[in-house]
């Protein structure tokens, strides 16, 4: 079978502005980036406000290896194979980051014949949103140790700043640091260091703002640091909220392209699902939804990270109805789940797909599950899967959207039209927000994870406090979490038990909305694995043909 970019060259594509007329959008609602990528104005949800929305279908996944089980080249197919089916369908994701491109994973555009174009923009600078985003965190970043090297009239205390600066790239090496060395023109020395710019509160709160407006409350309301006397310092005290949000201006316009099979794709936004929310914007979702029958998303990884956030946090927020729920397994997924590489693994690992079933179903749905079909896999083991599923009376489905698009995913775009059709839209959450943010960690670690309960650092304890000191015990949290077991350690495969949930630390989002409670010793910057992508990476000498990205 040819490459992912092999077969992305092949393709015809719609022009961009073709594809917004089919969509309804106006002349003035729209600015093309190009032949086949544009923006979409935010004054369209205006105008179709009053217009009923579709249905929206959620995409999560069981526990997955480090190079993913597929669910964004599933979330696609379901999207074109429900236009097959006669039905208008847009699928809404999240925009790649630069990190894992040239790190371990890939990219986030799909693959095979599920993708969306044009692959290389998509996951090489894209619209430029994600860089629109870390130079708005590192303009505070600088405006922070202007102020203190200058006047420091907020009488900031320099132990106490809490904001990190971002750039959007995998490097251990910026985790930690110290700035403003060099003598006194250079700034006041002090802690400092890099975060992905997944991981940014600007991040968050461009993905979950609906307007300028709110983007510009939320920001003001990031919680910086504290002043020597414990005081709270907060981004509208330095007076850029409007400068930030200039910088995102058109970053906040969700991304109009297309599938490999012409389908409509809005992607935007992209918070990383083990250490945010990990899904795509609410404005792009809202669009999706006036503009089509059938909304396809994707929460990040399994059930226990993205899905779980996208109930609690995100659905929160937008209000969402949500009509059906895909998990995707893999046969490679469950055999390493199962510890193994070959049956009896397989019927191991099983399990845990039986705990995401569980989690979905706690929810308030009832799943179906895409088994997702690589070329190598052995009819037996499929077979074994779809047993499993029976037996636990839940609806199954091949999706082999990879090699036959939409025409592979056709079966399980109809199972789950079905299963829509039939939903009030209706759901459970995990708690109510008046719960103490210590019962709502526990609540999630025992009844999504399986944990035996939590264990709190001193530092996390500290946070606890200062927490219920500002008044943010209704706010719902954002557990980071290792997307490679439904524990806090990677090592534990399949379903743990026997353990507790680890929170080391807990960062504090004021601006999005959130507290961050950070668990085992996941990393808010990514290193890169010892060969990176970076390594097959090339261009040819015209400038236009690249070789070696997926």
């Amino acid at each position: 079978m040819k490459t992912d970019i092999e077969i992305a060259r092949e393709a015809t594509m719609l022009n961009i502005d073709e594809m917004r007329k089919k969509l309804g959008i106006l002349d003035n609602e729209f600015w093309p980036f190009g032949q086949f990528k544009g923006k979409l104005s935010l004054q369209l949800l205006e105008r179709l406000k009053k217009k009923k929305e579709g249905k929206l279908i959620v995409v999560t996944a069981v526990t997955p290896t480090k190079l993913g089980e597929g669910k964004t080249t599933t979330s696609i197919g379901v999207s074109m194979g429900i236009n097959q089916l006669g039905r208008s369908s847009i699928v809404a994701i999240r925009e790649p980051s630069l990190g894992p491109v040239f790190g371990l994973k890939g990219g986030a555009a799909g693959g095979g014949f599920s993708q969306v174009l044009p692959m290389e923009d998509i996951n090489l600078h894209f619209t430029g949103d994600i860089h629109a985003i870390t130079t708005a965190n590192n303009l505070l970043s600088a405006v922070i140790d202007n102020h203190i090297h200058f006047t420091n009239s907020l009488k900031i205390d320099t132990r106490k700043i809490m904001w990190r600066r971002a750039m959007d790239m995998n490097d251990r090496n910026l985790r930690n640091m110290v700035v403003g060395l060099g003598g006194k023109k250079q700034g006041y020395p002090r802690e400092d260091g890099f975060i992905i710019s997944a991981a940014s509160e600007v991040m968050a709160i461009l993905t979950l703002s609906q307007n300028i407006e709110e983007l510009k409350k939320r920001m003001g309301s990031i919680l910086v640091g504290f002043t020597r006397k414990d005081e709270a310092v907060y981004v509208r005290d330095f007076k850029i909220c409007g400068a930030m949000a200039t910088v995102l201006r058109e970053a906040i316009k969700p991304n109009l392209v297309q599938t490999i099979e012409n389908t409509p794709a809005l992607i935007h936004g992209g918070p990383f699902a083990n250490i945010s929310f990990g899904t795509n914007s609410i404005v792009a979702t809202r669009l999706a939804l006036k503009l089509s029958d059938y909304v396809v998303t994707e929460c990040g990884f399994g059930s226990d990270l993205g899905f779980e956030k996208f109930i609690d946090l995100v659905a929160r927020f937008a209000d969402y109805k949500i009509h059906a729920v895909v998990i995707v397994a893999t046969v490679r997924a469950l055999k390493h789940q199962g510890g193994g590489n070959d049956m009896s693994a397989l019927k191991e690992g099983l399990a845990n797909l039986g705990k995401h079933i569980e989690n979905v179903k706690f929810f308030g749905f009832s799943p179906v599950v895409a088994v997702n079909v690589f070329p190598e896999d052995d009819e037996g083991d499929l077979k074994i899967i779809h047993e499993f599923c029976r037996h636990r009376g839940v609806m199954v489905e091949l999706s082999e959207a990879f090699t036959k698009g939409g025409k592979g995913a056709r079966p399980l775009a109809e199972t789950v039209v079905k299963v829509a059709d039939k939903s009030d839209g209706k759901y459970n959450w995990v708690y109510p927000l008046d719960d103490p943010i210590q019962e709502k960690i526990e609540k999630v670690a025992t009844v999504v994870y399986g944990a035996d309960g939590v264990i709190y650092s001193w530092d996390a304890k500290k946070k606890l406090k200062l927490i219920d000191k500002l008044g943010l015990n209704e706010f719902p949290i954002c557990i980071a979490k290792t997307p490679l077991s439904l524990s806090d350690n990677q090592k534990k495969l399949n379903v743990p038990t026997g353990w507790r949930l680890n929170i080391n630390e807990i960062n504090i989002a004021t601006g999005a909305g959130y507290v961050i409670p950070i668990s085992g010793d996941i990393m808010l910057m990514p290193g890169l694995p010892r060969v990176p992508s970076a390594e097959k990476i090339d261009i040819d000498a015209t400038g236009h043909h690249i070789s070696g990205l997926f």
